[in-house]
């Protein structure tokens, strides 16, 4: 009795390592699909996904893995084209367009030298004003193309964002008075320097004021923390939250948004803000945008210029 015993237990043992080592073996395999998964979602590279194990089971889940990933691949592929040509398109569109714009401006200034009747003049201002609105459209498109097809780096230097800030505020405080906004600045004692593109960060804080000029219901609150992290916020009726969620989308305009706008102000600035290895969001609650913008601190040690 005692033999037998002896022998069921010693088989149970074995069983018992026999499925602990596939058990092993079934978890080594899904962690060799899951690396090889995620590095094959990141690395441009024609390289399957091996495992080492002989199991049927991994073995055929790893095949269909390579059969979608080719498929993803291919879409990747077929999307990047198609957006690359989309934005050359864009690009050559808008530089074409700039040669009969400058002819009707061209034209215009003579009309305007003219002597014309009240109505004449009238008309010449609506024109005028019209011709300025599709320059304007033209430019955005041109730079945004520019700026999502451009490859190189931009060139860092070390800046101070308070001071940059105040500047950029200066330059927008006619069109904000204009609009019944007065501005309320919060900016630390303490410099805020970072190393980035002077441009670039320019034209982001333009884009973030031309935005609060459209949607803001006639406040704004502009802070900016020792962090780097700065923040646009007013309230405005104008939005909900799906509405701030798409902001940043290329070409989205809200329907009560101000005529000649392209909808690319904050995507230019979150394409130029993610450049420089910053981050921009947006958020909406209790009838309040605020849009934050974020550069770590890579300013090298013992840099004191600015």
């Amino acid at each position: 009795m005692e033999f037998w015993l002896c022998a069921v237990i010693g088989i149970l043992i074995i069983v018992i390592l026999l499925l602990t080592v596939k058990v092993f073996l079934l978890q080594k395999s899904a962690d060799e699909i899951r690396e090889e998964f995620a590095l094959r979602l990141t690395a441009d590279t024609n390289t399957l996904i091996g495992i080492s194990s002989r199991d049927r089971h991994m073995r055929k889940l790893a095949k269909e893995i390579n059969t979608e990933l080719n498929k993803l691949k291919k879409d990747r592929h077929r999307f990047q084209q198609g957006d690359l040509e989309l934005k050359e398109a864009v690009t050559n569109i808008s530089h074409d367009l700039r040669t009969p714009l400058t002819a009707i401006f061209g034209y215009l200034d003579l009309l305007e030298k003219e002597n014309n009747t009240g109505d004449a003049r009238r008309y010449i201002r609506i024109i005028r004003e019209r011709a300025e609105a599709l320059k304007q459209l033209t430019e955005e498109l041109f730079r945004y193309s520019v700026l999502t097809t451009a490859s190189n780096g931009m060139p860092a230097e070390p800046l101070v964002l308070n001071r940059l800030l105040e500047e950029s505020i200066s330059a927008y405080y006619g069109a904000l008075k204009q609009n019944r906004i007065t501005p309320r600045i919060d900016l630390p004692e303490t410099e805020v320097k970072r190393m980035l593109n002077l441009n670039a960060c320019s034209r982001i804080f333009g884009n973030l004021l031309s935005n609060a000029i459209k949607y803001s219901d006639g406040d704004l609150d502009i802070t900016l923390k020792e962090s780097g992290e700065i923040i646009f916020s007013n309230h405005t009726s104008q939005l909900d939250e799906v509405r701030a969620g798409r902001l940043f989308d290329r070409f989205y305009t809200v329907e009560t948004a101000s005529a000649g706008s392209t909808g690319l102000g904050l995507s230019i600035a979150r394409v130029l803000t993610e450049q420089m290895g910053g981050t921009i969001d947006a958020d909406y609650k209790d009838h309040v945008l605020s849009v934050r913008l974020l550069f770590p601190d890579a300013d090298p040690p013992g840099s004191s210029e600015s």
